[in-house]
């Protein structure tokens, strides 16, 4: 070792971020089991490296015994204190034994650690990185497709895009660019391993924050998300701020905003609705585009009945119960939708169980954009019921 090796472990410092100190533990804790391998030792050895001058020393130490029964390891009392006449039973004695050649050993096994380490350095760094960016929104390349997995570039990492967080309409080209969501970062001795997503709701609610800048700012606060990924997807909005209309926020000019989203999400309808600390009000609003007539709360089983008009059952429903369905994971609650003829026909109406409320007499803010698609809507979890007659399942 000389001053040069110095100098480059300085450097190394500075450009890679990695601490002097923790390369010479490294390098001393190697050049022990190097000495080792080569001189066919198991000795009890200590190397030290000069931080100064980079002089490398090995030691051997002795535990001072009353009867030596292994040379390499013990050495009797006697000649101990002809060393240091203050050595006593127990006491550890270090005798310098560094080789002719360990030079050449010490410096190619250096090398090696150094790289090692250098490379553990950056694949931290990495990691630490890209998991405070965890349920974040990120831009990369697509680099491959393996077995259906979408390897994307993200420049300091990949990240792995699998089948099942793939929109059904999403098709990927080598070097297209990307956007998804970061579901997971994952630490691996073959460095950090980064999951992403296209379907995940989380996706949705980046978007906007990116799109929006009266969400970016907390004017605007989504409540909920309720997405099926490349099909549709209703987001519940509210603003604190009466004269900030948040629902006309996330639209925008001509529905410039939400079409933006919508493009970059191939397709995928969004609803948006205005949420409301009232349930009712809420659940008649996730229902959107859809008019509610009635609905009546049964707040102990978590269940919202809704009766909307005859002509509106089957948008209330949505094409295979996609509407009912998305309202009940955006509200949290269980929707049972009838038709005002079939709520009329009922020997016992259901919505007996619950308060009233008719909503004709509500005010419902329902903004119409003159996008395809979109119209005020929300989000939460939960599962939906239709009323029998009207759906052959029932769809958790």
């Amino acid at each position: 070792m000389n001053e040069d090796f110095l100098a480059a472990m300085t450097a190394i410092e500075k450009e890679k971020g990695v601490k002097k100190e923790i390369l010479f533990d490294a390098i001393e804790a190697a050049l022990v089991s190097a000495y080792k391998r080569n001189f066919n030792t198991a000795a009890n050895v200590r190397v030290q490296l000069n931080r100064e001058s980079g002089e490398i020393k090995v030691f051997t130490r002795l535990a001072v015994v009353t009867e030596v029964s292994q040379a390499q390891l013990e050495i009797s009392l006697s000649e101990a204190r002809e060393i240091d006449l203050n050595y006593q039973l127990g006491d550890i004695v270090e005798k310098e034994i560094t080789p002719k050649n360990f030079g050449r050993i010490a410096a190619q096994t250096a090398k090696q650690v150094v790289i090692q380490r250098i490379r553990e350095a950056e694949r931290d760094m990495v990691f630490d990185e890209y998991v405070d960016r965890e349920e974040d929104i990120i831009t990369g390349i697509v680099q491959r497709i393996e077995q259906k997995n979408v390897i994307v570039d993200l420049g300091k990492a990949e990240a792995v895009l699998s089948p099942t967080e793939q929109m059904p309409s999403d098709e990927y080209k080598q070097g297209e660019r990307v956007k998804a969501y970061i579901n997971e970062v994952r630490k691996t001795t073959k460095g950090p391993q980064i999951f992403i997503s296209r379907t995940h709701p989380g996706l949705l609610k980046r978007l906007f924050e990116l799109e929006v800048p009266e969400i970016f700012d907390g004017t605007v606060e989504i409540k909920a998300v309720a997405r099926e990924a490349g099909y549709r997807s209703k987001l519940a909005v509210y603003s604190k701020n009466r004269d900030v209309d948040p629902v006309g926020a996330c639209v925008g000019p001509k529905g410039a905003r939400v079409q933006a989203i919508v493009d970059e999400l191939r397709g995928e309808k969004i609803d948006i609705v205005k949420w409301d600390e009232n349930p009712e009000i809420f659940v008649a609003n996730a229902l959107s585009p859809a008019k509610v007539v009635l609905v009546s709360l049964q707040s102990a089983q978590k269940v919202a009945n809704v009766i909307v008009p005859d002509y509106q059952l089957s948008l209330a429903i949505g094409k295979e119960g996609q509407n009912a369905r998305l309202a009940a994971k955006l509200t949290n609650w269980k929707i049972d939708i009838a038709s005002e003829s079939q709520a009329a026909n009922r020997a016992s109406s259901p919505l007996e169980a619950g308060e009233r409320m008719p909503l004709r007499e509500q005010e419902f803010e329902e903004e119409e954009s003159e996008v395809s698609g979109v119209s005020g809507n929300g989000a939460a979890f939960a599962r939906f019921s239709l009323v029998k007659g009207v759906a052959d399942d029932e769809t958790p």
